[in-house]
């Protein structure tokens, strides 16, 4: 029996709702024709969900695995009832449903969903670790893929976390590919961080050497590192939780002249119109922060009598997988750094 290409018919509440907006879904192991069935080994949580989670249990790993159990055994799913995100996963296929045997894919293949766990119906019979520097959660459990849902599968010349790590933001760079042409200035917002640095990195790539990259970070830390990789023209360190603040510093190194795109990668909320305030009239804002305010920035930007594009980030752009993997391919200092914090 087939079910339907999204997934609705796994919804249990609100009925007639995709399971991305569903309150619960069902999380049975027990697939459809046109379903795959995933043994999980690791789940890559949103940033922007981690991080909330990490404050409500004050760091405690223990009720950090908790929380998240609790949130999978009321929805089905891991979908952080604060942020609404979810994060990625990898496992290996167990299961593939009568209706997709056409497809590339074998029993036994290793594969990172390219779809949220917010609408991916997830199973969890025990959490074995916590990485909390990580985003990390280590677990023994079971996923389904609907029809419609993307996949990776991993390469062999790549550690397995490391490709999580990066799967799991590889929307963002392949946004700054669509976004940055030669000779741009470009700011990204939370550039020290994973998606940060990968968007740093393509960000320089596009615009040239007549262009300009901007890293706005509040870590001294993860300034040191974007320094050391070379990966901005310019650093400002500040908090974007501040607009008038970052506006002043970005209006400074710009002349008065602004950004023709930032991109926004901040796992913490209250940072729109630092974005919005430092793009020129007719410049893009790129939202992949899934801490963003869709209320938040379309007011703002009309309260401030800023005609700009905002586009809301989207986790899948066609070939970002190919593109975010090859960036580690092509940047030894970045691959060296994300194995030192991701595996």
């Amino acid at each position: 029996m087939k079910g339907c290409v999204f997934g609705s018919h796994r919804v249990i509440e609100p009925v007639g709702s995709l399971p991305q907006a569903a309150m619960r879904i069902d999380n049975s192991p027990d697939i459809m024709d046109n379903e795959i069935l995933i043994d999980v080994r690791t789940l890559n949580v949103d940033s922007a969900s981690f991080t909330q989670i990490r404050e409500a249990c004050r760091d405690d790993v223990d009720e950090i695995a908790k929380m998240i159990k609790s949130i999978v055994e009321s929805r089905g799913k891991l979908q952080n009832p604060v942020t609404g995100s979810g994060g990625m996963l990898i496992g290996t296929v167990s299961q593939i449903g009568e209706s997709l045997a056409d497809r590339n894919l074998k029993l036994g293949d290793r594969i990172a969903t390219l779809v949220s766990l917010s609408l991916t119906p997830l199973l969890i019979e025990k959490i074995e670790n916590v990485y909390i520097d990580r985003d990390q959660v280590d677990i023994k459990g079971s996923a389904v893929l609907f029809e419609s849902g993307i996949y990776a599968k991993l390469p062999d010349d790549l550690p397995e976390r490391l490709s999580l790590a990066v799967l799991d933001v590889a929307g963002a760079p392949a946004q700054v590919d669509r976004l940055v042409s030669e000779g741009m200035t470009v700011a990204v917002m939370g550039a020290g961080g994973k998606s940060g640095v990968l968007c740093c990195y393509e960000a320089k790539k596009k615009a040239g050497p007549s262009g300009r990259v901007i890293a706005v970070e509040y870590s001294r830390e993860n300034t040191r590192r974007l320094l050391e990789m070379g990966l901005a023209d310019e650093i400002i360190i500040g908090d974007a939780t501040k607009p008038l603040e970052i506006y002043d510093r970005v209006k400074s190194v710009t002349d008065d002249g602004l950004c023709d795109v930032v991109i926004n990668n901040v796992n913490v909320p209250g940072t729109e119109m630092s974005s919005i305030l430092s793009t020129r009239t007719g410049g893009t804002v790129y939202f992949f922060s899934m801490a963003t305010s869709f209320t938040k920035a379309a007011l703002g930007a009309e309260g401030v009598g800023k005609d700009i594009d905002m586009i809301i980030g989207n986790g899948y752009a066609e070939g970002h997988a190919d593109l975010a993997l090859n960036i580690l391919r092509e940047s030894s200092k970045i691959r060296e750094l994300f194995e030192k914090l991701y595996v």
